[in-house]
């Protein structure tokens, strides 16, 4: 983020608008909007600037949009040029005006017309009724501080609130009915009970998060993450949640499973709206089930999200089909490392014709998975893929035969989760060649 997000009031203050034509004038309404007390001149003098709390450019002399930032920004006062972001303190954004709900969005200057095209799908999805929402809210703020100090406690009776009927009057134009439902609303028991959400973050990429994990984001109190979670889904929280890390690596654990099934638990019996964030699925070698048995014994109330799996994202993105017609008619999903550290797979339904294997974790139990596959029966030439941080943008894969890949594995990961698949399918993605035999490997990374 290159610039500050701020609002600043100007109830009343000067501001100094330098220039003339449509684009001066547009800044000059939208200042006066705001309580602006506007100075509009053609040409430019350093004593216009005293007083001022803002001062923008549009529409003047060169000489004089240049002077305009220099003797703005001398002085500490923020400068705006229009179009000429060399000469901006501050970027002007594009506006979406709810009042009193006000949302800005900026390109940092260097698409306009792209933040402009942002704004416009913002006020096709937020109509003008949320305004009076915002302010029915604000009518009960000063009473709601002083019934529930504790600021978890009122966020999540006015999240219920503004989501209610209360909310569903006020879009309709039954504003007095509106304030009746609002103060009844807030007016129940708040000691909210708290909730776990079992949230499958997908493979990395924020968006690749389910617009319902997303939203559950936005609302959690705490999020309880692992390490296969990507900043980007992260950044989608709310700024004020608290953030648990609780990630495990193999034969390296933060936190023992069971001492994250007892924290879900104690979080929530706070009170806490928690999302426990798990990447990829969360009931697809997420050990999701053990935690929802543990909040089942607890008594605990859970939601579970789904995500998108490893399997699915690491295969779309290296153009592999799962199934296909003539090559495979079956996907087998299996873990290569269980809580005992050996592989445990029916390795006669893993190499049966016509199926695909997706293995997670199986780098470190290759030798062994291409042991048992060979001995069940699987052609020694059949393709296979490695594919390590799958679905993100630093997704790599190395190609080739199980003998080959069992060879070249542990030289070639960097650490991040790989996922292996397996079967003739492999051989029909988007530019794979097919595998050659184990005595001529063909590996591609």
């Amino acid at each position: 983020m290159r610039h500050y997000p701020i609002f600043l009031d100007l109830r009343g203050r000067a501001v100094l608008v330098l220039g003339a034509g449509e684009a001066a004038e547009r800044k000059a309404a939208l200042l006066r909007a705001a309580g602006a007390e506007v100075r509009m001149e053609p040409a430019f003098d350093a004593a216009m600037l005293d007083g001022c709390a803002l001062a923008i450019g549009a529409g003047a002399a060169e000489d004089d949009l240049r002077a305009l930032s220099a003797a703005a920004q001398a002085r500490g006062i923020p400068v705006n040029v229009v179009d000429r972001p060399e000469l901006c303190s501050f970027i002007s954004p594009a506006v979406v005006d709810r009042d009193p709900v006000t949302v800005a969005v900026s390109s940092g200057g260097a698409a306009p017309v792209l933040a402009r095209m942002i704004r416009a799908r913002i006020e096709a999805a937020v109509p003008p009724a949320f305004g009076r929402l915002a302010a029915l809210a604000g009518a009960f703020k000063d009473e709601l501080r002083r019934r529930l100090p504790d600021i978890a406690a009122r966020r999540r009776v006015l999240e219920r609130a503004l989501a209610g009927r209360a909310a569903e009057l006020v879009f309709a134009g039954r504003e007095a009915e509106a304030r009746d439902a609002f103060a009844a609303e807030i007016g129940e028991d708040a000691r909210a009970e708290g909730m776990v959400f079992l949230v499958g973050a997908g493979p990395g990429a924020a968006d690749l998060l389910t617009l319902r994990g997303q939203r559950l984001l936005g609302e959690a109190d705490v999020i309880v993450h692992d390490r296969l979670v990507g900043d980007g889904v992260l950044d989608l929280a709310r700024r004020d949640a608290e953030r648990i890390y609780v990630g495990k690596a193999r034969a390296n654990h933060c936190l023992k499973q069971e001492e994250i099934n007892a924290l879900l638990v104690r979080l929530a019996r706070a009170g806490r709206r928690v999302v426990r964030l798990k990447g990829g699925d969360p009931f697809v070698f997420g050990r999701g089930g053990e935690e929802a048995e543990a909040l089942e014994e607890a008594g605990i109330p859970y939601e579970v999200v789904p995500g998108v799996t490893a399997a699915l994202a690491c295969a779309a993105q290296a153009r592999i089909p799962l199934t296909h017609r003539e090559a495979s008619r079956a996907l087998m999903l299996v873990t290569g490392h269980t809580k005992h550290g050996a592989p445990d797979i029916d390795f006669a339904a893993a190499a049966r014709p016509g199926t695909t294997l997706a293995v997670y974790m199986g780098v470190a139990t290759l030798p062994r998975l291409r042991e048992g596959l060979f001995a069940a029966g699987l052609p020694r030439a059949t393709p296979a893929v490695l594919i390590e941080a799958g679905g993100s943008a630093a997704q790599r894969e190395l190609r080739g035969t199980l003998d080959a890949l069992a060879e070249a594995a542990p030289g070639w990961t960097r650490g991040g989760p790989v996922l292996l698949l397996v079967g003739e399918v492999v051989g029909r993605g988007a530019g794979f060649a097919a595998a050659e035999p184990a005595s001529e490997p063909a590996l591609a990374g």
